[in-house]
């Protein structure tokens, strides 16, 4: 057997969570993101939700539109990131080649593992089961011989999907979807694909790679032309970094809203800022990732002298990666951000005699995570309620009494 790789998602992740946390939300609607009345976006929602046209990164006033009987709840970073880790950690137990690409996904390499799991449907059944019993979480398995089938594979049956791609019959498997199912191309591109007269994977892949690089670019062109096929397109970007840690989000729509990649941006700092706590580790390098409309990825990285010590510390560079890498026009199809260069944060370092002020933001957040985890409150980005682009400061959501307590 050669190659075997599993893309595995969590399903609905936030979303999900919050109807694990709450179990009167079952069944039931939940957007999580912004809330009504503010300028922000939907961070995700269940199923339920999905069903009224709801998706991510909608404006949260189209998400009202579409569902108003809908339950809003605020991002609870520290809840979600507290059950990635425990999901992780089960994946990293089926296999030592685990590389977690965002809070809710990630690729296992688990060639050679079938002497301890079995084949690989044995293996992903196994692999559900425990995370269903160890979180209470669903995920979706896709299987396949590059990361890039397993990729798509992975989304094909959610919620709770498994599907395997057979070594060999990667490019039937492609021929099988619908066009719209070609992982990496965007609103624009499926667009430009419907002007072309192109409505199938059998007509994209019928043309020459000098044909696809004449219409679409020379970067968007090789990448239509393998991807059609199945190939491997380094969806992982080389080999994983034992030191490093980051996110990253694909957009369903590409976009050049600065101020929706601005909110996103502060998202994935916070989520890599407390990972970064969590794990007993400290970073001074920043990494930015973009990937464009025309499929050019590449990315910028800022080292400074100082430990990053907050996420708003963290989000402050990002927005100043940003600007360096990107003329503020270009369509975006996915943005990443990380720490590398990572070093143990229990090694003995030099204190100040008095403390700065990033170090009280970093006290500071910490405690916000701390409480949130311990489920006193729930606390979301200024920004995120009312779209104030500073993002700075939390505030606690109080929406009434919960049990025990009396309203004021």
């Amino acid at each position: 057997m050669g190659k075997v790789f599993f893309h595995v998602d969590l399903d609905a992740f936030f979303a999900s969570v919050e109807q694990l946390d709450h179990p009167e939300y079952r069944g039931k609607p939940v957007i999580v993101g912004a809330m009504p009345g503010g300028r922000g976006v939907v961070s995700t929602c269940s199923y339920e939700a999905r069903a009224f046209g709801v998706h991510s990164a909608m404006p949260i006033s189209e998400a009202v539109r579409r569902c108003p009987a809908g339950i809003f709840v605020p991002v609870r970073m520290a809840r979600y990131s507290e059950l990635s880790e425990r999901v992780m950690r089960v994946f990293s137990s089926f296999t030592p080649d685990m590389r977690q690409m965002s809070v809710d996904e990630a690729f296992l390499d688990m060639t050679g593992t079938e002497g301890l799991w079995g084949p690989p449907e044995t293996a992903a059944r196994a692999l559900k089961a425990r995370v269903k019993s160890e979180t209470g979480l669903g995920i979706s398995i896709g299987i396949g011989a590059n990361p890039y089938v397993a990729k798509i594979a992975s989304g094909l049956r959610k919620p709770d999907g498994l599907v395997i791609v057979e070594e060999g019959r990667e490019a039937d498997f492609m021929l099988t979807l619908p066009i719209t199912k070609l992982w990496g191309a965007g609103e624009k591109t499926q667009a430009r694909f419907a002007e072309l007269g192109l409505r199938t994977m059998a007509q994209l892949a019928s043309l020459s790679e000098a044909g696809l690089e004449s219409l679409f670019g020379k970067a968007g062109g090789r990448f239509i032309y393998d991807s059609v096929r199945g190939r491997d397109i380094g969806i992982l970007g080389g080999p994983a970094e034992s030191r490093s840690m980051s996110s990253e989000t694909t957009f369903d729509r590409d976009t050049n809203d600065r101020e929706f990649l601005e909110t996103v941006l502060l998202g994935l700092a916070e989520q890599i800022s407390y990972r970064l706590w969590n794990e007993g580790q400290r970073s001074r390098c920043l990494v930015l990732k973009l990937r464009l409309q025309d499929f050019t990825t590449f990315s910028r990285r800022f080292t400074r002298d100082t430990h990053f010590r907050s996420s708003s510390e963290a989000y402050s560079e990002a927005l100043c990666l940003l600007d360096s890498a990107w003329d503020g026009h270009a369509e975006v199809r996915l943005i990443g951000l990380g720490f590398a260069d990572l070093e143990d944060a229990t090694e003995a370092v030099q204190g100040e005699l008095f403390e700065d002020e990033g170090e009280r933001k970093r006290r500071a957040e910490k405690a916000v995570f701390d409480l949130e985890k311990r489920g006193i409150g729930e606390l979301t980005r200024a920004r995120c309620l009312d779209g104030n682009r500073g993002g700075a400061g939390f505030r606690r959501r109080r929406e009434g009494p919960r049990d025990g307590e009396e309203g004021s």
